[in-house]
């Protein structure tokens, strides 16, 4: 049917019409507002050929508009148009029914388990997959090696050749130089998952490099938030033809791989921020368990990195130093010995009191506690609070203003950051404090393990929460 007209040929504005031709001027060239229904719209062009600003056919792949010589035009905004890139997608992988309800302080979460996703479910996922590990430095080593001892078999390792320490340590862990460890370059060419597992500060130098090994349909995986949520400062914008994925474990990657060998493994945080195949949950969810999580819960990466800095700067590691140099300070000012001192304030509570917590929750601990014990730490647990909690938001603030990883980036990336690092935790080993702490270790007893069965007594505690 033909496209209603005023007097005068010009075509009205609301034309509902199906399969109408576009309404034309003389000479051919198509008018700016007849659109007919389903029918795709030819790309209105000026004389020579170029194409108009605010001419779009419908389900069709729109060329970049360029200047002379080539450079592309800019929107109305200020930047490029966008390449349009098109893959063939791989099938959807069904999951079925992978999340566990669970109860966390009153509040309902899902959560991912070994009992409901495998670690045989995830190497049938992973099965024709390349796993590139970028980095073997702190994660790298754990995640790697817990994947291959998973029955993985696709698992390759790219470190450079210039950090001599960490090639050196691939080669002793037996990935084998042309087998299954590459340069970085060679492994991102050959991974199909590429795993980012160098520093924050070094992914920022590496990705120029690994950008340009994103094919599309591969999968761009982080242990960390950093680099994509504080992208003004990293560069670090991936290709919107890839997966951008995360499993975050909550711990050091000596303590990943070592959870991991005693069978408890350790908890993961995950997050799919680009999901181009479609089946970015299915790997992301597939290298969680495979490299040993005991579980895996939901996040974003923005609120994974804003929780880690804040832990990391504060009760995990800052906190915890400040507040035990200040105790130990207070008692060795007020006559007591080093290792007075030392015990009262970091051996007690390492290989005592922490291991109650661990194992039951602070209030089994307090009640395993002498009752003069219990009563001086509920007096002054609020006072501790009060005095910290300032503190605790001026920390969270200054991460979420991206002032933390501003700090990182600046001096992590210096040429010289190693020797810089090593000298301040010199300082902190070689204090009074921490030397105290070497002569107590050396004491610990080094018994034979004594067998526990349901039948030793004396350990099961006053009472089970």
């Amino acid at each position: 049917m033909a496209v209603k007209k005023r007097k005068g040929g010009r075509p009205r504005k609301v034309v509902d019409v199906e399969a109408a031709p576009v309404a034309k001027k003389k000479g051919g060239r198509p008018r700016k507002t007849a659109v007919a229904e389903e029918m795709p719209v030819p790309i209105a062009k000026k004389r020579g050929g170029r194409p108009r600003k605010n001419a779009i056919a419908a389900d069709m792949p729109v060329p970049i508009a360029k200047k002379r010589g080539g450079r592309p035009k800019k929107s109305a905004g200020g930047r490029a148009a966008k390449a349009v890139v098109s893959f063939k997608k791989p099938p959807k992988i069904e999951l079925g029914d992978i999340y566990t309800k669970m109860n966390f302080g009153g509040k309902n979460e899902e959560i991912v388990t070994r009992k409901k996703f495998s670690v045989v479910k995830a190497r049938e996922i992973l099965r024709d997959e390349v796993i590139a590990v970028i980095g073997y430095g702190v994660q790298g080593p754990a995640q790697a090696l817990n994947l291959r001892d998973n029955g993985f078999k696709n698992v390759i390792i790219g470190q450079s050749k210039q950090f001599k320490r960490d090639w050196d340590r691939a080669v002793k862990d037996g990935w084998v130089p042309g087998v299954t460890l590459f340069d970085i370059e060679e492994a991102c060419e050959k991974g199909t998952i590429i795993q980012m597992l160098v520093s924050d500060a070094a992914a920022r130098k590496v990705w120029p490099v690994v950008k340009k090994r994103l094919t599309p349909g591969k999968a761009l995986y982080f242990s960390h938030g950093f680099s994509i949520v504080y992208n003004k400062q990293t560069k670090v914008i991936p290709p919107e033809y890839v997966d951008v994925i995360m499993v975050a474990p909550k711990g050091s990657g000596t303590s990943v791989r070592r959870n991991f060998l005693d069978g408890v493994g350790i908890n993961s945080s995950y997050a799919v921020h680009q999901n181009a195949t479609r089946n970015a949950t299915a790997r992301c969810l597939a290298l969680g368990i495979g490299l040993g999580s005991g579980y895996l819960f939901p996040t974003t990466f923005e609120k994974e990195v804003y929780s880690d800095l804040t832990g990391e700067r504060g009760v995990l590691m800052g906190a915890l130093a400040g507040i035990m140099e200040a105790q130990y300070d207070v008692l060795r000012k007020n006559g007591h010995s080093p290792s007075e001192a030392f015990n009262e304030t970091v051996e007690e509570l390492t290989q005592s009191l922490i291991r109650l917590v661990d194992e039951n929750g602070m209030d089994w601990m307090y009640s395993n506690c002498s009752a003069t014990a219990q009563h001086g730490a509920l007096k002054w647990r609020p006072k501790f609070k009060k005095a910290t909690l300032p503190v605790f938001n001026a920390l969270y603030k200054s991460v979420k203003a991206g002032q933390e990883t501003k700090e990182v980036l600046r001096d992590c990336g210096k040429p010289n950051y190693q020797d810089l690092l090593g000298a301040k935790l010199a300082e902190l080993g070689n204090s009074e404090m921490w030397q105290a702490g070497k002569a107590v270790r050396e004491l610990r007893p080094s018994d034979k393990v004594r067998e526990i069965t349901k039948d030793t007594k004396g350990i099961s505690g006053r009472s089970k929460n």
